[in-house]
């Protein structure tokens, strides 16, 4: 079972590289990496096991937050709806986007951040996703608010961006006009 102590911090190198490829068929060490990360974040919804384990709440987290530079993610989390999107997405892809943006307005966390970044991420409001599932299978998932914001989140680590490189250094708190704002 995965931890805090299995996340990396910011600082650390892996979360700056360019993920590589996961090769397919997936290796078995591919498969059990992609099983314990979304273990790991049903387990951190989980306010009794959360707390046994002195887990961070998450609905994201990308490999190279546990030292694994692989292009694979996995998601938890329920869209305004309370539909739940949960998944393990390999070699994903973000195939096209809306124009519209929007923005969590609390700003954005991170597993591998211990400290409250201030400001906006400013996102697509809607993607459309293509990757593989842990079976070889291609996914295409059309994602819009809150799932749509943590995939993006998730992807950015894939190719060694930080949620605070999008914060505008000038003005954290500055939105551009038109952008939905979700709590």
């Amino acid at each position: 079972m995965l931890t805090m102590d299995d996340i990396v911090r910011e600082g650390d190198p892996v979360l700056r590289a360019v993920a590589e490829l996961v090769t397919f068929p997936l290796s078995d060490e591919d498969k059990k990496t992609g099983q314990k990360m979304l273990e790991f974040l049903i387990n951190s919804q989980d306010p009794e096991i959360a707390e046994e384990h002195e887990l961070r709440a998450g609905v994201g987290i990308a490999a190279p937050q546990i030292a694994v530079s692989k292009r694979l993610i996995a998601i938890h989390v329920h869209d305004d709806n309370d539909r739940l999107y949960s998944y393990i997405l390999y070699n994903p892809k973000i195939r096209s986007h809306s124009v519209e943006n929007a923005c969590l307005g609390g700003g954005e966390g991170c597993l591998s951040v211990d400290r409250e970044v201030p400001g906006f991420v400013v996102r697509s409001a809607r993607v459309t996703v293509e990757a593989f599932d842990i079976d070889g299978k291609p996914l295409k998932l059309r994602l819009k608010g809150y799932p749509a914001i943590v995939v993006q989140h998730e992807i950015d680590h894939l190719n060694g961006i930080m949620f605070y490189d999008h914060i505008n250094k000038e003005n954290p708190s500055y939105l551009p006009p038109d952008v939905t704002i979700y709590e």
